[in-house]
Parts: C-alpha cells; sequence; structure tokens
C-alpha cells in the first residue's frame, strides 16, 4: 500500500511541477514545507535554475504520508525502479482500455504537459520557462508551437464572475475560475469557455 502511495505522489508531483524525474526522484524532506505547500528544487538537472512550486492540498496530503525512513522524499531506489512499475502499469492499463497510445506516455510526458498547460493558461513564455528551470526562453519556444497546434480551433473566450467576498472568490476557484484582479473592491474572475 505504501508502495503504491509512493508511485501515486510520485506521478502527481510531476504532473502538478513539471519536474524531470530525476528531479523528483532527488527530492530530500528538507525541501519539502508541507505547512505552506511549498516544494524547493534546489538540484536541478541540465544546468537547470533551482525554483519553487506550490503544490496543492492533494499532493501535500499525499506527501505528508509517506514515510520519512530516508532523506530523500521517495526513498533510496533506484530511478529505473521507478520506471518499471511505471511502465508495466501504463502497459496494463493499454491492454485494458484498448488504447495503444496510452504506450507513449512516459515520465517525462507530465513535464510537456504542465508546459504545454500553463503556456495555454498565461500565455507568457517567460513564465512557462521559469517553471522548467530553462536558462533561455528559445528552449521554451517548443511550448507555443504545440499551443498553436492543439488549440488552433479554440478560441480564448471566457466566462467571467465577480465576488465580493474571500467566500465567494474561494467557491469560484473550486469550480475553476481563474482571479484577474480587484477593482472597486470586487474580485473579477474568470474560466474558459
Amino acid at each position: 500500500m505504501k508502495y503504491r502511495l509512493s508511485a501515486r505522489s510520485f506521478l502527481q508531483l510531476l504532473k502538478e511541477t513539471g519536474m524531470r524525474c530525476g528531479e523528483a526522484n532527488r527530492l530530500k524532506w528538507i525541501d519539502v514545507d508541507l505547512e505552506r505547500r511549498i516544494i524547493t528544487l534546489n538540484e536541478p538537472e541540465k544546468s537547470g535554475i533551482p525554483r519553487m512550486f506550490r503544490i496543492t492540498e492533494k499532493l501535500a496530503s499525499m506527501i505528508g504520508r509517506l514515510p520519512h525512513n530516508s532523506e530523500k522524499v521517495f526513498g533510496n531506489s533506484q530511478l529505473s525502479s521507478k520506471f518499471k512499475t511505471f511502465r508495466q502499469s501504463r502497459n496494463h492499463a493499454a491492454r485494458k482500455l484498448g488504447n495503444p497510445r496510452l504506450l507513449r506516455i512516459h515520465f517525462h510526458t507530465f513535464r510537456h504537459w504542465k508546459a504545454t498547460m500553463e503556456y495555454h493558461k498565461t500565455k507568457d513564455p517567460f513564465q512557462v520557462k521559469e517553471l522548467l528551470g530553462h536558462r533561455s526562453v528559445e528552449t521554451t519556444a517548443l511550448y507555443v508551437q504545440i499551443d498553436k497546434n492543439l488549440f488552433q480551433d479554440q478560441n480564448d473566450e471566457f466566462h467571467s464572475a465577480i465576488a465580493k467576498t474571500i467566500e465567494e472568490a474561494a467557491k469560484l476557484i473550486e469550480v475553476g475560475f481563474e482571479y484577474v484582479c480587484t477593482h472597486e473592491g470586487i474580485m473579477l474572475l474568470r474560466k474558459r469557455k
């Protein structure tokens, strides 16, 4: 059971942060602040830039239930064993669902997905560059191209909503709205149509 929780936590971390799998595998408990839900990446790969991530309550809870029997969050197991377990589960799901496209999903796919969604949400390549820890925005240009190809038929139309209190804003955020700004004491939020 703990092993499954570790595997699910590892994948959720990749999905939420866009970390490389090696970066996530080396993550230490000292780099995790569950109370404030912040993870600090101090050992980036490929000469990347160290960075901090705010994580969801869901991921913080998952990580908080992991055993603390190593200085590393995901223990001392080799990344190759995580790859093997992931491949077995992915292959089983592909067979069970009759969907061979699932076989194309790898750990790095989570990084590409996160970067593409971040660019789609913000339209800011510099934000994506910072998220991924790239040293150059040219490296991030790939996600601009992916966004254009994936979402070319979608428009940038939004539903809008207003909130007069923090409680109203929280309820809107829980159903997918994102905060835009505050004008004359009224919070403006939006979500894509």
